[in-house]
């Protein structure tokens, strides 16, 4: 019996995630939740998100389940931090009910979903070193360039960080540097290559 938890912030979407779990008399409920704060306390096998990747955490008690996200990208994009915080498998919102219980059993025995476009993009990409330690982004500075990525101006990321905007440009500047950046633009194409952020 796989133990599965839902999370989703829409009580439409979650519901309609814990009739197809009903379905399916291999998997056992957990519980179904906005969020995932209920998931180092539950311990489920698998959780089945309709989130993106930026709500995931490392876990902090050991315990990494399978994580199916259900995301709102046309085509997701498959990146090492998620396979560090146990991603097993990346479909889009209007994924079939037999393409997500499918890629549910994948994820509970181990295994990964990748689609077969992800999967010659990552045999193309080949293993990536990881970025030396000394250039590593700093939390807060990956929160930054997580909001360059929406195309947040730095007068806006500002306000949503709590920050000064001088704070801001110190930050996009340190980005620059570590990412060998010239331009937003490239430093976001770097934080993606890096598998820092997902577009």
């Amino acid at each position: 019996m796989t133990r599965l938890l839902i999370a989703a912030p829409s009580p439409v979407v979650r519901a309609g995630l814990e009739a197809l779990s009903a379905s399916n008399p291999a998997l056992e409920l957990a519980g179904s939740f906005a969020d995932l704060t209920s998931v180092e306390a539950l311990r489920p096998d698998v959780v089945l998100a309709a989130l993106s990747l930026a709500d995931l955490a490392p876990a902090a008690n050991g315990h990494l389940p399978a994580y199916v996200l259900l995301t709102g990208d046309e085509q997701p994009v498959w990146t090492a931090e998620a396979v560090r915080l146990g991603v097993r498998a990346l479909l889009p919102r209007d994924a079939s009910a037999a393409g997500i219980l499918a890629a549910v059993e994948a994820a509970a025995a181990g295994m990964a979903v990748v689609a077969p476009a992800d999967l010659e993009g990552l045999i193309r990409a080949g293993p990536q070193a990881p970025a030396a330690p000394e250039t590593a982004l700093t939390p807060r500075e990956m929160e930054v360039l997580r909001l360059m990525a929406e195309g947040a101006a730095n007068k806006n990321i500002a306000w949503k960080l709590s920050i000064s905007e001088h704070t801001v440009k110190f930050h996009v500047a340190s980005i620059f540097a570590k990412l060998n950046a010239g331009t937003r633009t490239e430093a976001v194409t770097q934080g993606v290559r890096r598998g820092l952020i997902l577009l």
